[in-house]
């Protein structure tokens, strides 16, 4: 075992000898193997923002094989996705690529500025599709989020005692929360800072923008000049943020961009921060196959230094 690998699985001591084989799995898995790096592939938007949405662009992604082909192809460290999906491709794939059971999910039939995502599986579900995680969305912001860390905590435990990892979603959002406050500095920390504190292994959080919303945050980081102006140097505080550094911490890829390049940019942000890689879900599903497997050979130089 690489010694990245080793000094990663030596943050999470009071683990089972099976949790920590599962993390090692996720990291000794595909292009990046060994590395301490992740690229992930999560298909959960048919159920987030709808099949159209999310397939028409590209039809071939309505077939649940797809997603599992592409990950496996692209040399993705995992692929995540609800329990439907999962179940369509866990025994013609099995053992191919570690999978990560999406255990909660919300949609937009109706999109309350104050969500609370339905929980749609299980720990059960996930050993029984041999999964190596489960993962769980919060909001926080929300004036639903005690709820969710709850049920969050909940999650966790059960995941731990039955010898899987744990990854949150920690998407700040809510009625008190402005549009780029979900994106800001300060509250993009919070969210990681709150996964972390819940039991999380592997925490995904938005790339962060210089935005700060909350007026006493602001000063805190006036007083300590915490550096903030390159996304760099934003991921760095984020990660800080998550245990100084000490849990894995990766971010969303978002909405498809046109442009690789400026994607390819953000991805070296984070590499130059200490992230610790992508969880890229549109941005590979809605590109065609040749042109995902592409792009996602790019990012994982990027993120193996292969590139600079």
């Amino acid at each position: 075992m690489e010694s990245r690998v080793k000094e990663i699985l030596s943050w999470y001591s009071s683990d089972s000898p099976g949790t920590r084989t599962n993390i090692a799995r996720l990291l000794n898995h595909g292009r990046l193997a060994g590395t301490g790096k992740l690229v992930i592939l999560p298909v959960d938007q048919g159920f987030e923002h709808g099949p159209a949405r999310s397939f028409a662009v590209n039809p071939a992604g309505y077939d649940p094989s797809y997603h599992f082909q592409l990950a496996i192809d692209a040399g993705c460290n995992a692929y995540a996705a609800p329990l439907g999906f999962l179940e369509a491709g866990a025994a013609e794939f099995a053992g191919e690529v570690p999978l990560i059971l999406k255990m909660n999910n919300h949609d937009v039939l109706h999109d309350e500025k104050d969500p609370l995502s339905a929980v749609t599986g299980s720990v059960k579900d996930a050993l029984r599709l041999g999964c190596v995680a489960v993962g769980f969305t919060i909001y926080p912001g929300s004036s639903q989020a005690q709820i969710m860390y709850q049920q969050c905590r909940e999650m966790i435990q059960e995941a731990k005692a039955s010898g899987l990892a744990a990854v949150v979603w920690s998407y700040p959002r809510g009625t008190d929360v402005s549009k780029a406050g979900e994106t800001g500095l300060d509250v993009v920390a919070y969210a990681a800072q709150i996964a972390a504190q819940l039991g999380a292994h592997i925490i995904k959080v938005k790339p962060p923008s210089e935005h700060i919303e909350q007026a006493e945050a602001k000063k805190a980081y006036e007083k300590a000049k915490v550096p903030m102006a390159t996304l760099s140097e934003r991921v760095r505080h984020v990660v800080q943020s998550s245990f100084n550094g000490r849990r894995i911490v990766i971010f969303s890829g978002g909405a498809t961009k046109e442009n690789d390049e400026s994607f390819f940019d953000e991805c070296r942000g984070i590499r130059d921060g200490g992230g610790f890689g992508s969880i890229i879900g549109r941005n590979s599903f809605q590109r065609p196959r040749d042109r995902a497997l592409k792009f996602l050979d790019t990012v994982m130089k990027i993120y193996a230094g292969e590139l600079k």
